[in-house]
């Protein structure tokens, strides 16, 4: 292959039944994406360089445990696709064990290695299943507070633009008190300033808001801890795209997600794209109680 010419890429949906793989398959789809679903991962070399040759370059293959005897083919699949010069990415999906049984519930439909059993039989033993293959992704998104939309917009982020030597920012602001999301990169909490829930003509507006945030913005300590946050950012790209990472989720978290994390998180979005780098921003708790 032509060392100019961008290398192919290859990737893998996998994960938890329920957890969104339909969802994420169908977005990659709608940008252009060529989807396969469920297909023998001793097949997907060959299906790959087929595509290739009638012109496609990004295709995207779904695995989930209906494929469950033939798991083991995966690393040898992988194997070739790399040295036939295809950039191969993992994405797995998940979502906690009550999220996953509302989902399956509503839509009135078992999981693949339920049986007779119950749901959660069968999601102990997708878990049990999925482990390794888990352990080896390169991206895991979990989606129990993600809705399709909020899932569709992360799908999109990671793999809706052409390749770059710029690494894309995905900003997730959030509140402590429903938790910490597990699939952030980096971390930062900004509960160290003066809240503005607690001054009553700000309180019911949200950091979306000129007048929140030119209260949260104009803290002594705002300024500098923006300058902070970008410059850790700026610290890690190198690494992460030596190492083939080109998407860093960076969340934001406050009290309740409404005010402080919101206004921050918007701002950082508005500086790093300043500096060149590509940015989204999902406000998470934002409108929850």
């Amino acid at each position: 292959m032509n060392s100019t010419t961008a290398a192919p890429q290859l990737v893998v949906v996998t994960g938890l039944s329920g957890a969104g793989r339909r969802t994420a398959s169908h977005t990659l789809e709608d940008l252009g994406w060529y989807v396969v679903d469920n297909l023998p991962p001793s097949l997907v070399p060959t299906l790959a360089e087929n595509l290739r040759d009638s012109g496609a370059s990004r295709v995207c293959v779904v695995v989930d445990v209906r494929s469950r005897e033939l798991f083991d083919q995966l690393p040898t699949a992988f194997t070739q696709l790399r040295e036939l010069g295809w950039r191969v990415t993992v994405m797995f999906l998940e979502a906690t064990d009550d999220v996953i049984v509302t989902r399956q519930e509503s839509n009135r439909r078992p999981l693949p290695l339920q049986g007779g059993g119950r749901l959660v039989d069968g999601i102990v033993r997708e878990r049990r299943l999925l482990a390794d293959l888990r352990a080896n992704a390169d991206i895991v998104v979990d989606t129990t507070r993600l809705s399709a939309r909020q899932l569709a917009q992360r799908v999109a982020n990671h793999f809706g633009d052409e390749v770059t030597d710029n690494l894309r920012v995905a900003i997730i602001t959030f509140g402590y008190k429903t938790g910490v999301p597990v699939d952030a990169d980096i971390v930062f909490d900004v509960r160290f300033l003066p809240n503005p829930y607690w001054v009553p003509e700000l309180r019911p507006k949200t950091g979306l808001s000129p007048e929140v945030s030119d209260y949260v913005l104009g803290q002594d300590s705002a300024a500098e801890f923006q300058e902070a946050m970008a410059n850790v950012i700026d610290t890690v790209a190198p690494g992460y795209l030596r190492e083939g990472k080109r998407q860093v989720t960076v969340a934001i978290g406050c009290t309740g997600g409404k005010h402080r994390s919101t206004a921050m998180g918007e701002e950082l979005a508005r500086r790093l794209r300043e500096r060149g780098l590509s940015v989204s921003v999902l406000h998470r708790d934002l409108g929850k109680e």
